[in-house]
């Protein structure tokens, strides 16, 4: 298999079959589903845990091998190249025709099917769904073996993103005024969560824009809103952000669940902070958030018991020509 020519992507052998998806039809599928089998690459989706074997090990080793890591197919590959797969199948054949002793290269299957790791999430769903397999090697465009994709891989990740998709769409509650307008946002915050950060920020910021009010009104509310998302990411143990906009004036508030700050005068000083060595590697955790929250607000309150939680609010007034 020097040239590669008895590997075959599923990609070609489905040229005439991309319709081809786990479900019995495209428009009882749930939009959300169909969206991430679409937008995930079997890169994100497949194990790179792989257990390899080479062409000179014999069938007897490989048996252990598959033994020793619970696993029912070993690739075959020479110099990170994928030349074959020996499977439980052929580990039985073997020991069946007496041939237990021969080396991989001698008895593995050759002609395989693989995944393209760039492809979409979709290649994979259809190639197991098609072909009947437990399990596909993953490989790049220089035919290297990245990794092992099997239906485990698929349905966990799946039920993963699925539930992160649930999640984000519980963390926002939004209200509409008479005009259609949203009015009131709130927004769920977990402790850590720095993937979520700055989300609630853009989201009230695209608000205000909609709203056609003044940009450096914007901007002050959006430095408040972003400045206290991150503090409550980074210092708390999870809380909510809301954002009022009534009558002549946009009101911000976070709202957390503790540890409560022990010095608010100090925590009021630009520059001093308590944040953990993990916030500071990620970047934040400097000590500005709560000074330039207060710098940008015409009125500023915040509250604070050692246990219990912290609730800072900071109000900026529609037609205030506050400088920052």
């Amino acid at each position: 298999m020097a040239d590669n020519e008895e590997l075959k992507t599923a990609e070609t052998e489905q040229a005439a079959d991309d319709k081809n998806i786990p479900y019995s039809t495209v428009d009882d599928t749930p939009s959300v589903v169909l969206e991430l089998i679409y937008q995930l690459k079997i890169k994100e989706v497949m194990s790179t845990s792989v257990i390899t074997a080479g062409k000179n090990d014999t069938l007897r080793h490989i048996q252990g091998m598959m033994k020793e890591n619970s696993v029912t197919c070993i690739p075959i590959t020479e110099d990170k190249k994928l030349i074959g797969l020996v499977s439980i199948a052929d580990i039985l054949t073997a020991l069946d025709k007496g041939h237990i002793d021969a080396t991989a290269e001698e008895k593995m299957t050759r002609d395989l099917i693989v995944l393209d790791a760039d492809r979409p999430l979709s290649f994979a769903i259809s190639s197991l769904n098609k072909y009947r397999f437990n399990h596909f090697p993953v490989v790049n465009k220089e035919n290297e073996l990245q990794g092992i994709i099997t239906a485990k891989n698929v349905i966990s990740t799946l039920l993963v993103e699925i539930n992160r998709e649930v999640l984000k769409l519980e963390k926002i509650h939004q209200k509409k005024d008479s005009g259609g307008a949203y009015s009131e946002m709130e927004f769920a915050s977990e402790k850590h969560d720095f993937d979520s950060a700055g989300h609630a920020s853009t989201e009230i910021k695209k608000t205000l824009k909609k709203r056609e009010i003044d940009p450096q009104i914007i901007r002050r509310v959006a430095i408040a809103s972003y400045e206290l998302e991150i503090n409550l990411v980074a210092h708390s143990d999870g809380g909510a952000l809301g954002c009022s906009i009534q009558g002549d004036k946009v009101t911000v508030v976070a709202t957390d669940n503790g540890p409560g700050i022990p010095d608010i005068n100090k925590a009021l000083q630009e520059g001093w902070s308590t944040a953990s060595e993990l916030v500071r590697s990620l970047g934040f955790g400097a000590g500005m958030g709560l000074a330039n929250t207060k710098r940008v607000s015409d009125e500023f309150t915040i509250s604070s018991k050692v246990g219990e939680g912290t609730t800072v609010r900071s109000v900026i007034f529609l037609n205030s020509s506050k400088n920052e």
